[in-house]
């Protein structure tokens, strides 16, 4: 049985038991957390998509941990104007553990 939610503007195909790193959420290490834009649930052979979510299904996950990604460089050049701007940026992140998906 998988799902596909959608959180933080993102969409992700979930299974019981899986480890995902998403946008950050507002919730406290060990919390339980349920996901509720549940936009396709497949039950064995079958599969329910809704327009656009289906109406009744949660998944429940556990947030691990938060932390920041790896550094990434921003640099803005201009050539011949002397205009060089660099800037670094780390985007959070959340670690879950997707629990159950209920349809």
């Amino acid at each position: 049985m998988f799902a596909i939610i959608e959180t933080g503007g993102k969409q992700y195909k979930v299974q019981e038991g899986d480890v995902l790193y998403i946008e950050k959420l507002d919730a406290a290490e060990g919390e339980n957390v349920t996901f509720d834009r549940v936009l396709a649930v497949s039950k064995g052979e079958e599969i329910v998509t809704g327009t656009p979510v289906v109406s009744g299904a949660t998944v429940t996950a556990t947030v691990e941990k938060h932390g920041r990604g790896q550094k990434i460089i921003v640099y803005k050049y201009k050539a011949k104007k002397n205009y060089r701007r660099k800037q670094g940026h780390r985007q959070p992140y959340s670690k879950v553990t997707i629990g159950k998906i209920q349809a």
